[in-house]
């Protein structure tokens, strides 16, 4: 068992976040336990709330790690160089979701109090997303239409999240609908084609 003398609070802080978000990933946000995992490393829980503050503020460093995660899978795809970069968008959020079901539930579970108040640099990095996405509904949208895609990018990642979430819990299967991403795609098409006009 480690003791508190045997690590560095940045040592501990990566110990916590790396097993944290390995339990998350197993067990999902209703079953995490963060005594769980300062357990699993050695130390208290007393210790986990001494560096990071709360159990709000270890989740949010745990789901900020998970879009930091996304954020480079989604850019691999996009590096990759596809010909329909939309597509790669749209299926790219599947991809993740259902690869990552726990980790990506978690973001959308843990609820977060009214004055809760995020650090800055937690914000960037969950930022990174959004940007990719945005600069490639840009891109989609042209010039002329730049000035529309920050707005329109965050419509469409709740179009295509509303869709994921139907398609992970299984409702589209008991609508008898089959084609998820075909269906997310096309409303984002349809979306990309009306800002455009």
């Amino acid at each position: 068992m480690g003791r508190r003398s045997d690590h560095s609070r940045q040592e501990i802080e990566q110990m916590l976040l790396t097993e944290g978000h390995r339990h998350l990933a197993e067990v999902g946000f209703a079953r995490f336990s963060a005594r769980e995992v300062a357990k699993r490393i050695g130390y208290s829980i007393g210790t986990l709330y001494n560096v990071f503050g709360s159990y709000d503020r270890f989740l949010v460093a745990l789901n900020t790690r998970t879009f930091q995660l996304w954020a480079r899978d989604l850019t691999a795809a996009l590096a990759a160089g596809p010909e329909d970069r939309i597509r790669c968008l749209v299926e790219s959020y599947f991809t993740f979701a259902r690869t990552n079901r726990n980790l990506w539930r978690a973001i959308y579970e843990h609820h977060l109090p009214d004055d809760f108040v995020m650090e800055e640099a937690q914000g960037r990095q969950r930022g990174e997303l959004t940007r990719i996405v945005v600069d490639e509904v840009a891109a989609a949208l042209g010039p002329d239409h730049a000035d529309r895609a920050a707005t329109l990018a965050r419509s469409l990642v709740a179009t295509v999240h509303g869709h994921c979430l139907f398609d992970i819990t299984g409702s589209f299967a008991l609508m008898g609908e089959h084609e998820p991403v075909e269906m997310a795609l096309t409303r984002v098409r349809e979306s990309l084609a009306a800002a455009a006009d």
